[in-house]
């Protein structure tokens, strides 16, 4: 297959996944979209911010393209998690300028490259911290989809919305009697399975 073709692969599964994690804030309340919802405070907006600095550092910093911007939580005296949740200053829209000013960061960087140009990823053990594009990429899309799987839960815990995208939640089809059915049920088989030991 031909590089550009296989680039094009993969950003079309990297921005499938970025454009559901920004879905995943539509119609929330600033507090629903900041709320921790585990007992490590993950929350949706803090999971968006996160992914901008996953972005701005795999596709920037590691490829020698340094963004042109003050990131919060990039300082060395930035409390731990910074990049985790949004201060009362930062807002929702702020933040979601922020992810997609690191898209284009990225897209730009994912362009100008070649699949095999190494980067350098001072984080990551020395052994494997001179990463080729197309390992960067992989890497970049599989935390990604990470972070949209634990967006799903987060959702789901605000306000009981779930599925991949609008228009195609890729959900078994049932009302809302039918959920209530399959979760008792798998409630009553996970106990059953916890009394046999």
């Amino acid at each position: 297959m031909p590089e550009e073709n296989l680039k094009a692969d993969l950003r079309s599964y990297l921005q499938t996944v970025r454009e559901a994690v920004l879905w995943k804030l539509d119609g929330l309340s600033e507090y629903d979209a900041r709320r921790p919802l585990t007992r490590t405070g993950t929350n949706l907006l803090g999971l968006v911010k996160h992914l901008a600095h996953v972005e701005f550092g795999y596709f920037g910093a590691a490829f020698g393209r340094d963004p042109e911007e003050d990131l919060p939580g990039w300082s060395e005296d930035a409390d731990p998690n910074d990049d985790m949740w949004a201060k009362p200053d930062e807002s929702r829209e702020a933040v979601v300028a922020l992810y997609r000013r690191a898209w284009a960061w990225a897209d730009a960087t994912i362009g100008e490259k070649r699949l095999e140009d190494r980067g350098r990823v001072p984080w990551w053990p020395a052994d494997r911290a001179e990463p080729t594009l197309h390992k960067v990429l992989v890497h970049v899309i599989a935390e990604t989809n990470r972070h949209a799987g634990h967006a799903d839960i987060v959702r789901e815990l605000v306000d009981g919305a779930a599925g991949l995208r609008a228009g195609n939640d890729n959900l078994a089809s049932g009302d809302a009697a039918w959920w209530a059915q399959y979760r008792d049920k798998l409630e009553r088989v996970a106990k059953q399975a916890g009394s046999v030991q």
